[in-house]
């Protein structure tokens, strides 16, 4: 199954009414997506994927397309050091490689935190799989699709 199909599936699953778009520009980073889909950068809800140094488990940070995640303060939420993924790393535990990483689907469920800055659109959009995919989104839906909390992650 493609990281396309999982988002879609998973997406059916949650009993989600959110609908895939697929463009043919890229939105690899959150300034191409929000070009792409013609929206503000800070509705862009950028997945980034951290390793929890001690576990190894994943950590899914989904964060305002404008906000530079404060790693201090994740590694303070998850409880242990963290460090930024290498590409191996994300594609084997999320299934999806970077410039595609969405916010559900994966792999391996990792341990998620949502920034709250995202709580201030009526509109988010976020990553479906594959570097030219995107679903529009809610940050409240994807408190409920994910099981994550709000919080500040600057």
């Amino acid at each position: 199954m493609t990281g396309l199909e999982r988002v879609r599936a998973a997406l059916a699953q949650l009993g989600s009414d959110c609908q895939v778009v697929e463009l043919p520009d890229s939105t690899r980073t959150a300034a191409d997506a929000a070009r792409a889909i013609g929206c503000t950068v800070a509705q862009i809800a950028k997945s980034i994927v951290f390793c929890a140094s001690e576990t190894a488990r994943p950590v899914l940070v989904i964060a305002s397309g404008v906000n530079r995640v404060n790693e201090k303060r994740i590694a303070e939420l998850v409880g242990q050091s963290i460090e930024r993924a290498t590409p191996d790393f994300v594609r084997e535990r999320t299934g999806f490689a970077i410039g595609g990483v969405a916010p559900i689907g994966h792999a391996t469920p990792p341990i998620t935190f949502i920034d709250s800055d995202l709580a201030q659109f009526a509109e988010i959009w976020a990553a479906a799989g594959t570097p030219h995919a995107v679903f529009k989104t809610t940050s409240a839906e994807l408190q409920r699709a994910t099981g994550a909390g709000l919080f500040h992650i600057k």
